[in-house]
């Protein structure tokens, strides 16, 4: 709960009853490599801030898992389109080795809206999330798989480093054979 609470003085500085209310709202979760968090079909309930561990996003399009994002420590982790709207999601959130969770349900988030110091929080990091959410997509989207790879090893070490190589494949749209090639040439 420690790093949560620090995660989150770092964007608002919180008051003791704020605090206090973050502590007894967020439960602490532990997932299994391979259990969901979150299955297509199940409305997303919950917000997750990653203590440590690595959750993958994906969708499944004909048959084939896509990769749309891997979180790791200190990453906040939900289906925003279903958990925003309390829809059924579309994608799947899967746990890709032990992961420790604080999680958050929307109904707390709810009561934890009402705290001025939370509210602030709140805006300030979904505001950040957006921009850098618009950001990544807006570039990624343009680089070459050699560049978004360097891109991603620059900017996301811890990913590359605990992710396999088929979810890091998948993400960057590519084959793993061209991935392989990539890095023995980058290496």
């Amino acid at each position: 709960m420690k790093e949560l609470i620090r995660f989150i003085n770092r964007y608002q500085e919180l008051d003791p009853e704020t605090e206090e209310a973050i502590q007894n709202s967020f439960v602490k979760e532990i997932y299994r490599k391979n259990e969901f968090l979150l299955e297509e079909g199940k409305v997303c309930s919950k917000v997750s801030f990653i203590s440590s561990g690595l959750v993958r996003r994906f969708f499944i399009n004909d048959g084939v898992e896509l990769t749309k994002w891997l979180y790791y420590d200190t990453h906040w982790v939900a289906s925003l389109f279903s958990y925003f709207r309390q829809e059924p999601s579309v994608e799947f959130l899967q746990a890709c080795e032990e992961t420790i969770v604080y999680s958050l349900s929307y109904e707390n988030e709810q009561k934890l809206l009402n705290y001025p110091l939370f509210l602030a929080f709140h805006v300030k990091f979904l505001r950040i999330s957006i921009a850098a959410f618009d950001e990544f997509h807006f570039v990624f989207g343009s680089m070459s798989a050699r560049t978004k790879y360097r891109y991603l090893l620059e900017k996301f070490p811890l990913m590359i480093q605990k992710a396999k190589q088929k979810h890091i494949a998948s993400l960057m749209n590519v084959s793993q054979e061209t991935l392989s090639r990539i890095r023995a040439s980058i290496n």
